[in-house]
């Protein structure tokens, strides 16, 4: 590193500690339940050529405004790699780049985080991760670039990659590590959100599987920076979220502490990036049992985020929170209850008072 590097990176370090005050991911001391958040849906939707506006849409105001006032921390932001990233290890989309910076900024202004969350299911345009299309570098470039744009901002989150699957467990847990490598060697302080394969299923997180078992390929990321590894958890019968029935609540619970208590064990914080229930007693139950959990786990779980919501989900979506008629939907009542003044850990270090000079 030569001295013009050191300089930047001095630089680079001092704005991360200056902006840290800013509304985000401080932890609230006064309240240990982890943080509230929600998905916002919509700038995912479509195909990769899609037009926004008319195929995939991102959160106006008037959304941002609803999440604000409902309480919650921070919203989880689902995009296309794809849009962003039309070719590997080039330049971004200068259009597509523009829309994501003013969305963010858009949260901003409503005093909302937002967790940027890459919506591939480990993939870019079929080709999966740490495969021959798209390698390990290819992965880590992305990041480097949205870590070069983002970093030091403590309001953002970074969430690696939505619910990847069908890879080596293995395999994945070194993707991962070179975009977390990546994302560190620009000096970014941002808090990392780190998934596993399999869809990163709580339920699943220490089941052998035929591409290997989570819990034990996971272990192996290392990170000096704030991280916490993303699951996710719905609670119909086959634990996938394509139904808008439930499972009771005692068999949900299990689910999830499977990702507790190895996150207790292995001395590490969890983020439940998805969950979602429909609205009959027996789902809301089990949604109100879920947070209870995660409430007496907040040594462990940092936050939580409900899929979902969003203005372009029709009305008949059975997990959708998004406002009917006006209304509250059910699941809404139940969450209400456990949105508090909690946010996510701040990743970015904190400015030292300077001494005065005598």
């Amino acid at each position: 590193m030569n001295m013009q590097q050191r300089i930047g990176r001095t630089i680079f370090t001092v704005a991360c500690a200056l902006i840290a005050a800013q509304p985000g991911f401080a932890r609230d001391a006064a309240n240990k339940a982890p943080a509230a958040g929600v998905n916002l849906s919509g700038g995912e939707f479509g195909q990769p050529s899609g037009k926004v506006e008319k195929d995939f849409h991102f959160p106006s105001d008037a959304e941002f405004a609803w999440a604000q006032k409902k309480g919650f921390a921070f919203v989880r932001l689902p995009f296309m790699w794809e849009r962003l990233q039309p070719a590997l290890e080039k330049d971004f989309d200068a259009e597509h780049l523009g829309l994501l910076v003013a969305t963010v900024e858009r949260a901003r202004a409503k005093k909302l985080a937002v967790v940027l969350d890459v919506h591939n299911y480990g993939r870019w345009r079929g080709g999966p991760v740490g495969g021959d299309i798209v390698p390990d570098r290819a992965f880590a470039d992305l990041w480097r670039r949205l870590a070069r744009k983002f970093g030091g901002q403590a309001d953002v989150a970074f969430g690696l990659m939505n619910e990847p699957h069908d890879m080596p467990a293995a395999a994945w847990a070194k993707s991962a590590q070179a975009a977390i490598d990546a994302i560190r060697a620009t000096g970014a302080c941002n808090l990392v959100l780190v998934p596993g394969v399999n869809w990163t299923g709580a339920h699943s997180w220490t089941k052998e599987s035929e591409h290997g078992v989570n819990g034990e390929a996971m272990r192996t990321i290392q990170d000096k920076g704030a991280h916490a590894f993303e699951f996710h958890q719905y609670l119909d019968a086959d634990w996938s979220g394509s139904s808008g029935q439930c499972r009771k609540k005692d068999e949900v619970v299990a689910a999830l502490s499977v990702a507790t208590n190895w996150l207790r064990e292995n001395k590490r914080k969890g983020f439940l990036g998805e969950f979602g229930a429909g609205d009959s007693e027996q789902c809301r139950e089990g949604l109100d049992a879920m947070l209870a959990h995660m409430a007496d786990n907040a040594d462990v779980w940092t936050g939580w985020a409900y899929w979902a919501a969003g203005a372009w989900w029709p009305k008949d979506y059975p997990l959708s929170i998004e406002p009917k008629d006006g209304e509250d939907r059910p699941q809404m009542k139940v969450l209400a209850k456990w949105i508090g003044r909690a946010a996510l850990p701040n990743a970015c270090p904190r400015a030292r008072p300077q001494k005065k000079k005598k």
